[in-house]
């Protein structure tokens, strides 16, 4: 399975697991693992536009990790 095969697919089982409630947690780890796909699918395509793509999503995952991590907290 080549990078962008791996991006779509990922991005197909975030799509699920928001579809059937999945606890927070487990979505933000299916997010994590989705940059990290798709900075080796911008290290291998060399394309500056998906290089920034892939820091803005390595940046709202941060946020939304902080947001669960603060959740976490409140309960």
């Amino acid at each position: 399975m080549d990078e962008a095969e791996r991006v779509l697919a990922r991005l197909a089982r975030i799509k699920e697991l928001d579809r059937l409630a999945a606890p927070p947690r487990e979505l933000l780890v299916e997010l994590q693992q989705l940059v990290g796909e798709a900075e080796a699918w911008v290290r291998l395509e060399g394309d500056a536009r998906a290089g920034a793509a892939a820091a803005r999503l390595a940046e709202e995952v941060a946020l939304s990790e902080e947001v669960v991590s603060e959740s976490a907290m409140l309960v």
